[in-house]
């Protein structure tokens, strides 16, 4: 399956030719891929069925590549062991522009830490502890977050572009103006989130409970929102720009009259709603 897997990455990258750090971007993400095949086995799904829930994960090339363009001329990635690499970085520098890209940092606490616009693209990051960590601006390109938990942290302006967040927690998360483009969503946890000016762009939100929540200027924008879930949630200049909201659930929602149209209009259930 590794050679399947190599090939996918090849096509997908194929338009884009052979940017300088090509070979190390497709490395990374191919042991990505091949440890999210190997669970998604584990689970027991067939080769075929792992195969394909493994590729719907890895998200928009285009995306993708907005992450790797600004990183073509920057210093190699460094080769020391990564616990060594992660110690000496946060005793040499505790804010701003920390870089961690292209690392293995699978389990790592890193609660409470001040990373300030680090960039965690193309890393490993699954199951890793960021509660309480400040991330204001920070990047998540293509980053492997599956089970990591963020809860009480503080992610303003941050970006996940192509990101796997299966099963991570935001409870308790300051998520606003943060960017979710293109990422894998399903599990997700946002108890208690702030997610005002938060947008979700081409993401799968399928199932997730956005409940008891309040949204402020939030945007779902073509977006999966099959039994995404708004019970008793307040809806105010929210937006659902070309996104399907035929089966989300609205119950005991309450709304602006302006949202209450434009979801009125893409045929939503909103026998239950309140209008504020």
């Amino acid at each position: 399956m590794q050679d399947e897997l190599k090939k996918f990455l090849d096509d997908a990258f194929r338009p884009y030719g052979n940017f300088p750090s090509r070979k190390d971007v497709e490395q990374e993400l191919l042991a990505n891929l091949i440890e999210k095949y190997q669970d998604q086995k584990a689970q027991g799904k067939t080769d075929e069925e792992a195969y394909q829930a493994t590729v719907d994960s890895f998200g928009d090339v285009s995306e993708i590549m907005e992450q790797v363009r600004p990183q073509v001329h920057e210093e190699p990635i460094d080769h020391r062991p990564i616990g060594k690499v992660l110690k000496d970085t946060l005793r040499r520098a505790k804010t701003s522009h920390s870089k961690f890209s292209m690392s293995e940092l699978k389990q790592s606490d890193l609660s409470e830490t001040h990373l300030e616009d680090a960039d965690f693209s193309f890393s490993s990051l699954a199951e890793s502890n960021f509660d309480g960590a400040h991330l204001s601006g920070a990047k998540f390109g293509a980053a492997d977050l599956r089970r990591a938990s963020f809860k009480g942290a503080v992610l303003k302006n941050a970006v996940f572009t192509g990101s796997d967040t299966t099963s991570v927690s935001f409870d308790k998360a300051d998520l606003t103006n943060v960017q979710f483009k293109a990422s894998a969503l399903n599990g997700v946890s946002f108890k208690d989130a702030v997610l005002d000016g938060t947008v979700f762009s081409h993401s799968d939100l399928k199932g997730v409970s956005l409940d008891n929540l309040t949204l402020n200027g939030t945007h779902f924008n073509s977006s999966s929102l099959k039994n995404t879930s708004f019970k008793n949630t307040t809806l105010h200049d929210v937006s659902f720009h070309h996104s399907d909201v035929k089966h989300a659930i609205f119950d005991g929602t309450i709304m602006d009259k302006v949202t209450y149209a434009l979801l009125k209009g893409a045929k939503a259930s909103l026998e239950n709603v309140k209008i504020v």
